[in-house]
């Protein structure tokens, strides 16, 4: 896989239009990075439009109760990528403190990638891994045939071919590999990995595949590129919102430069598409990563398991085979899409998956919601829900205190602030049972979190980027 600066050639794209229509459907995944839930125009975002993720939402249904299974990037993506709690195997916490050689994904997890390549899918990652970043745990030996992207947790955006790289587990800076092979390149981040993006589609015009799609936009650090930062509004003057903004923008603007070669690749109809967030905005400080993401209507920011934490923009789009501009109002998880994939490739179900298959409540086939609970856990931190109550003991990172167990009604709270534990104790009692159940299937973290994540993790002088 080289890197390119995609040109566009008829014949692929005649190629891909000619795709018989009882293939398996191409798989793409375009995953955001601690956008805010309240920033996006669908959500009643009024500082910049998102007219491309609006379309993208327009296009299929919209799961305004869309959660991830963790608030913070690293776990949440191994929660993604296996279909299971990440819980159940140790990645508790970010890969960044401990033993290197261990920092990552167990190699007796099978991701989505692994399963879809054993379907006969051609596999790609581009963007932000974070799911380890020694030889074990590469995506190249995780079920993914091309890689393009960076390793850590937090990348710069304004690449220059003349910069010395620098690595962190925390954070890289100008060491962005194709394969195991580091580039030099000049660009900005978010550009780049579209350009990957569409040369990874036009490479594959024979064969279904599967494009995990991960910019690092919106994370910190907020880096602004002149042509995007420019069409931020005069009205907004705080320099790191304005930053934020600019990330924004280049992240709709490239969403809709993947749909739209979709289109004109003749794919659209035969692509499986879903957008979320690996988390949600990471507001300011002293939240982990701050990036000034708003969260509104909800309570929380990235690192903690209010709703702002956990519940994100959660899109899924297939025309012709979903309904079109469908609101889908039932709690679903981030953990939903490895089986729901699975399952439209042809691949067997396994039992030991967290996850649905949401096609069949999508399309109004079934009815109910897809799980009888969602549940939680980021070192103290832990949270249940079940129906519209939500009970949970949260980490407040201003006091550095535990709240302790309070329930909320979302159907009628969806910004917690009315805690009703005092006045309904037997809810609070069979909740905390349900937890406790769920909770003992879980194993010990494999390695601590910054104090940041796991307040009893002991003292380590911060890596830049935390």
């Amino acid at each position: 896989m080289k890197p390119t600066l995609h040109i566009v050639l008829g014949s692929l794209l005649l190629a891909g239009a000619m795709q018989a229509a009882d293939t398996k459907p191409n798989i793409l995944v375009i995953l955001a990075d601690d956008l805010g839930y309240g920033d996006i125009g669908v959500h009643g975002g009024r500082d910049i439009p998102t007219p491309n993720i609006d379309a993208l939402a327009a296009s299929g249904v919209r799961c305004t109760n869309g959660y991830v299974s963790a608030p913070i990037c690293g776990p949440s993506r191994a929660g993604f990528m296996t279909g299971r709690y990440q819980t159940r195997f140790g990645f508790e916490n970010n890969p960044r403190v401990g033993d290197e050689t261990k920092l990552g994904l167990p190699a007796d997890e099978r991701t989505l990638a692994d399963h879809l390549r054993g379907a006969g899918y051609a596999t790609g990652a581009v963007g932000k891994w974070h799911l380890g970043f020694t030889s074990a745990f590469l995506p190249q030996v995780r079920g993914f045939d091309d890689f393009f992207g960076f390793l850590g947790a937090q990348h710069n955006f304004l690449l220059s071919e003349d910069a010395k790289p620098q690595f962190e587990a925390a954070y890289s800076k100008n060491m962005i590999y194709c394969g195991q092979e580091l580039q030099k390149l000049n660009g900005y981040t978010t550009d780049v990995f579209t350009d990957e993006a569409i040369g990874f589609m036009d490479r594959h015009p024979d064969k279904p595949w599967f494009l995990y799609l991960a910019y690092n936009a919106v994370h910190a650090p907020l880096e602004v590129l002149k042509k995007y930062g420019d069409r931020v509004p005069a009205s907004v003057t705080d320099p790191d919102r304005r930053g934020y903004l600019s990330l924004l923008i280049g992240l709709d603007d490239n969403v809709g430069r993947v749909m739209e070669h979709l289109r004109q690749a003749g794919l659209e109809k035969n692509t499986l598409v879903f957008f979320f967030s690996d988390n949600g905005g990471a507001g300011r400080k002293p939240f982990l990563s701050f990036n000034t993401g708003n969260n509104a209507p909800l309570q929380g920011n990235k690192g903690q398991i209010l709703e702002g934490g956990i519940r994100v923009p959660f899109l899924v789009s297939w025309p012709g085979k979903l309904p079109a501009g469908k609101i889908y109002e039932e709690p679903v998880i981030s953990l939903d899409i490895a089986v729901t994939a699975a399952d439209v490739a042809g691949i067997p179900a396994q039992s030991n998956l967290d996850g649905v298959n949401l096609l069949p409540f999508l399309e109004g086939k079934k009815s109910g919601s897809p799980h009888d609970f969602l549940c939680w856990r980021l070192g103290p931190q832990k949270a249940i829900r079940r129906g519209n109550w939500k009970l949970e003991d949260w980490r407040d990172f201003v006091t550095k205190t535990q709240s302790g167990w309070q329930l909320y009604d979302l159907s009628k709270d969806i910004g917690e602030t009315n805690n009703l534990a005092e006045k309904n104790p037997e809810i609070v009692a069979e909740l905390t049972k349900a937890w406790e159940g769920w909770n003992a299937k879980n194993i010990d973290p494999l390695w601590q979190g910054s104090p940041t994540e796991d307040p009893t993790a002991p003292p380590y002088k911060p890596k830049k980027g935390e």
